[in-house]
């Protein structure tokens, strides 16, 4: 009987099934609006997912239920992670687990240097501190692939930073972390041509060097020029609504959500 290769990566599944979640309303005396209706979607190590959609569709929802945002409730349906159930997990574990969120619009942390943000983050993680003299080194490797200044490592995390800058940093995290799983929440938001070849680099790295799965949310076919998924969903009223291969991604480009949005209303009649 054969043994595994030793270099085999480890693969590792995301699965979400029948998921509904409500946001509260800013009526407090009203119900809370119920966005995501029944989203089933599967993501593998290796494997890089879009999921596109108008706005207000509830992609981003879908990035915050998975990361564990509390304003965002699950009403039901499962997230696991290796047959493990996400839910039960709070914020730092699910981080610990191997989910990273790569966010649309990060936010700042006054007074906390990006330098001890990501060598603090990354002993969470790792389970311990990296050694010194090491994560210097992978720090500044990290920071060159991304065309970052290292004096940014003194500075606040994200204070004063323009979006391109906020949205690099993001994927500087996501290097230096190493998750088994990243959800990208509209990275290309706010980039210019330049910067989103960058990021993109920055993110095809990590999925070639730690054999990891993506789950990327986009409006535009743009980014998938230089990030090529597998796998291309539609996403329409809280739900998939189609899957399929890149080419689903050049339907989109030459004619929009119109098909997709007149069936959702359609069925919702």
């Amino acid at each position: 009987m054969s043994t595994p290769d030793a270099s085999t990566p480890e693969t590792s599944v995301l699965e979400i099934k029948d998921l509904h979640v409500d946001v509260a309303n800013t009526d407090e005396n009203a119900e809370p609006i119920n966005i995501l209706k029944g989203v089933n979607l599967t993501v593998r190590s290796g494997e890089t997912h879009a999921i596109m959609g108008p706005n207000g569709s509830g992609k981003s929802t879908l990035s915050y239920a998975i990361a564990g945002h509390p304003k965002y409730q699950i009403t039901s349906g499962s997230i696991t992670l290796n047959g493990e159930d996400v839910l039960e997990m709070s914020v730092d574990e699910r981080a610990r687990a191997g989910l990273f969120l790569a966010m649309q619009y990060p936010v700042e942390v006054p007074g906390v240097s990006m330098s001890n943000f990501l060598r603090t983050a990354a002993t969470a993680v790792r389970g311990e501190a990296p050694k010194l003299r090491h994560w210097v080194k992978e720090v500044k490797e990290a920071l060159t692939e991304l065309d970052i200044d290292p004096s940014f490592g003194e500075r606040s995390v994200n204070e004063g930073f323009s979006g391109g800058e906020k949205k690099r940093h993001e994927i500087l995290q996501l290097g230096l972390l190493k998750p088994k799983i990243a959800i990208l929440d509209e990275t290309d938001s706010g980039l210019d041509v330049d910067a989103l070849r960058v990021v993109s680099e920055g993110v095809n790295k990590y999925k070639e060097r730690e054999h990891g799965g993506i789950l990327l949310i986009t409006h535009y076919t743009r980014i998938l020029r230089y990030i090529k998924p597998e796998y291309v969903h539609v996403f329409v009223g809280g739900r998939v609504v189609e899957s399929g291969g890149p080419e689903l991604a050049d339907e989109l480009e030459a004619n929009g959500y119109e098909r997709f949005t007149q069936a959702a209303a359609t069925q919702g009649a």
